[in-house]
């Protein structure tokens, strides 16, 4: 089909941001489960995506990698979902940063700190905390970047994948426990379409 679309994943990935993502878009997708160690680095797959790695997903005969830039790429490509602003809106600035930012910055401190490493003052800002700070007035003030704007007499919710970034952070340590951001996660959380994709995942992953 010329306008199928593929999600090449593995449950044990941030395939899972994906698969929310396209849960969210509503359009009938279809799930190739790779293995790290063989068909992640066969030659079918690295025709897709050379890294070899997931997620990546297929849209008819346009190939995106990176989870953010899936994530980017389908608000896009289906824009009926409201799931960002058009192009030349300011309410983009946020979900571009959003997306932009490496999950990995926010995982430095606490992940030194759980080793009994102390952060240097001066040295603070190589383990993100200013980032860290600017996000939590951010989820006080604008619910995390998630844009919310009036359209057609509803608020619409705009994500970025720091959404799915603060749930893992949260559950497993690396990313603080600020109330900013537990509030911001039960409001992603409770989204329908990300425990229809939790769902998924977890089964495909309870499989021997």
């Amino acid at each position: 089909m010329a306008d199928e679309l593929v999600l090449y994943t593995n449950p044990r990935s941030r395939g899972r941001i994906a698969r929310w993502m396209l849960e969210e878009v509503g359009q009938p997708y279809r799930t190739e489960i790779l293995d790290f160690a063989t068909t992640m680095k066969a030659p079918a797959y690295l025709a897709i995506n050379p890294m070899g790695k997931v997620p990546a997903l297929r849209h008819g005969d346009a190939v995106v990698t990176e989870t953010a830039a899936i994530c980017a790429y389908l608000a896009d490509a289906f824009p009926r979902t409201g799931l960002a602003p058009p192009p030349g809106d300011r309410l983009r600035a946020p979900i571009t940063v959003g997306c932009s930012s490496p999950p990995g910055r926010w995982r430095r401190r606490p992940a030194a700190e759980a080793m009994g490493f102390a952060v240097p003052p001066e040295r603070e800002g190589m383990m993100a905390t200013v980032q860290l700070r600017s996000s939590d007035e951010g989820a006080s003030k604008r619910r995390c970047r998630v844009a919310i704007t009036r359209s057609a007499g509803r608020l619409r919710r705009r994500m970025s994948t720091s959404a799915r970034t603060s749930g893992f952070g949260l559950m497993f340590g690396t990313l603080e426990k600020r109330p900013a951001f537990q509030q911001y996660w039960q409001r992603l959380g409770a989204r329908p379409a990300y425990a229809r994709a939790r769902e998924l995942d977890e089964a495909l992953q309870a499989k021997p």
